[in-house]
């Protein structure tokens, strides 16, 4: 079983291990990891990594190399102190790009603050009679952020009391006189920062806060749309009902699981690493969900983007597919057609990936694979329907729409005839469409083969009636797409990073069609076709060399995947 610790601390900040001492008290306890997540610093990591990155080397060239002794990986991290309506909250960043220059900067300008901090509290010492200057306890604690657990270790070495506690309870305590607070960032300007250097926010030891209940859900939700996408739901000094209340949280708001002992030595007097108090398992089961989580996510359409205009995808195309996948990324195919249209031609190029997402009906149906179910429906209502398809038939323009496995229209045309040459689903003929769909319908669809302004007169007649509660879309010049305003491509990307989860920092979506603009632009990265319109060129970070019939997005995935 592999055993690992997503919480310590070195000498860098508060703890009596330095980072070198840490990677070698993790490889006698045989941890398969553990994150170093030093207070508001990053300062120990590069000795920590490079370390185990040297051990590592070594015991391979020696042949030493056991999955019964192995070398932990030292996973980046760090700890901020934060304030939340008047209470310490602590982030962790785990995974952080911490030699990231705009982080670094950022960073920075804690430590500033926590020096400014510093300097007014040794003033206070002194006048209650204590020698001690800032430059003294940096001097005594080289190359640690200070804290309050320094000045009560320099006045316990130094004679001025007897006893850790007896400094906090006299001096450095929050209500104490010698107390000065910190200018402390929010957690939300941390889950930013953490965010910004690739990291994985996760809120630590939530039950030391000691919340009800209802302000703790709040914080938890409140934290998790700012981006949260972790909760310490292990923990040193966790009770059963503690543990279970966080596993709660966490599954309700879709967080991912993490846990540790907040080592910090000799600071914390019985805190072991990766034990806590002796109970604490941190299982490696839990470093795999959230290594998962960092896997990039193509978000893909399928016409005119990964689909050739014959319907294909190229050998080369298929190649970079199971490539990426096999590296552990994901595909989301995304597509204005419907389910049954989508899952033929998954069939015919053999597409079918581990946690394989189909984004159908423009977003009205997000359909999970592996587990061939629907994870997420949008209707329109039958109300809606009655009305949209009136009002069609009163302009002469073709409508219609579906149910789960069917088209459903009145009778064949030559728009229907075209539709159904590259969407191939049965038809059902019907003189009242909307008391067919009488459960609703994903979407309407609207074609018009050689009057493009006839299809968008039609939009503009039905903008007072559908208000904020029904978006109107172009796939093509042809096509006019309407959904119920809860769907769209760039909504199922936000679903889909909020209840995974997966950070949307790794999160790139290809299109062509004004229906991928929302998807190209709540991406970290939108690419748009060389094929693409101009308007969604504008909208997009990266536009192809070369269009869908030359697998103008294989140049995306061999760069960033």
């Amino acid at each position: 079983m592999s055993i690992i610790d997503l919480h310590v601390h070195s000498t860098k900040s508060d703890g009596t291990f330095t980072p070198t001492q840490l990677v070698d008290y993790a490889r006698q306890k045989r941890l398969y990891a553990f994150a170093l997540t030093d207070h508001d610093t990053i300062d120990g990591l590069e000795e920590a990594i490079e370390y185990a990155e040297k051990m590592r080397r070594e015991a391979k060239a020696a042949g030493k190399v056991s999955a019964r002794n192995p070398v932990p990986e030292v996973v980046p991290g760090i700890e901020f102190s934060t304030e939340y309506e008047g209470k310490d909250i602590h982030i962790l960043g785990l995974y952080i790009d911490y030699k990231n220059p705009d982080f670094v900067a950022r960073l920075q300008s804690f430590v500033d603050s926590r020096t400014l901090r510093n300097e007014k509290m040794c003033a206070k010492l002194q006048e209650a009679g204590i020698d001690v200057t800032y430059e003294k306890l940096s001097e005594e604690f080289p190359g640690s952020v200070i804290t309050r657990a320094h000045y009560a270790q320099y006045m316990l070495r130094h004679g001025y009391v007897k006893s850790i506690k007896e400094a906090f309870d006299r001096y450095v305590g929050e209500h104490c006189s010698c107390y000065v607070p910190r200018e402390k960032v929010t957690p939300f300007q941390a889950i930013e920062l953490i965010l910004s250097a690739d990291g994985i926010p996760v809120l630590a030891h939530p039950a030391l806060y000691r919340l009800p209940d209802d302000k703790l859900e709040k914080l938890v939700a409140e934290l998790k749309e700012a981006g949260l996408m972790g909760i310490e739901a292990l923990y040193s000094t966790y009770v059963a009902t503690e543990e279970r209340q966080m596993r709660y949280l966490a599954q309700k708001y879709h967080l991912l699981l993490s846990g540790g002992s907040d080592f910090h030595g000799d600071n914390k007097p019985g805190f072991d690493l990766a034990k806590g108090r002796g109970n604490l398992i941190v299982q490696g089961g839990v470093l795999s969900d959230i290594k998962r989580s960092r896997s990039k996510l193509l978000f893909t359409d399928m016409d005119g983007t990964l689909l050739r205009d014959d319907n294909t995808i190229s050998d080369a195309m298929k190649r970079e597919l199971d490539r990426i996948t096999d590296a552990g990324h994901h595909l989301i195919l995304t597509s204005g057609r419907p389910l049954p249209a989508i899952l033929e031609v998954c069939e015919q190029a053999e597409i079918s990936y581990p946690g394989m997402i189909i984004v159908a009906n423009n977003g009205g149906l997000i359909y999970d694979c592996d587990e061939d179910r629907p994870i997420l429906e949008h209707l329109l209502s039958q109300e809606d329907i009655a009305y949209i398809v009136s009002r069609a038939q009163e302009a002469g323009i073709h409508i219609h729409g579906y149910t789960k496995s069917q088209i459903v229209c009145r009778s064949m045309n030559e728009e229907l005839r075209y539709y159904t040459r590259r969407i191939h689903m049965p038809v059902k003929y019907v003189q009242d469409i909307a008391a067919t769909l009488s459960q609703g319908s994903y979407k309407l669809q609207v074609i018009h083969l050689t009057d493009h302004e006839a299809l968008v007169r039609f939009r503009d007649s039905l903008l007072p009636y559908c208000g904020d509660r029904i978006q109107m879309i172009f796939s093509n010049e042809q096509y006019l797409e309407i959904l119920p305003a809860q769907a769209g491509k760039g909504n199922a990307i936000r679903f889909l990073t909020d209840t995974v989860p997966f950070s949307r920092a790794h999160t790139y979506a290809a299109g062509d069609a004004e229906n991928d603009i929302s998807m190209l632009k709540t991406a970290h990265i939108g690419i748009a076709m060389q094929n693409a319109s101009e308007k969604v060129k504008e909208n997009a970070d990266i536009v192809t060399s070369l269009d869908n019939n030359n697998d103008g997005l294989l140049e995306i995935l061999r760069k960033y995947f």
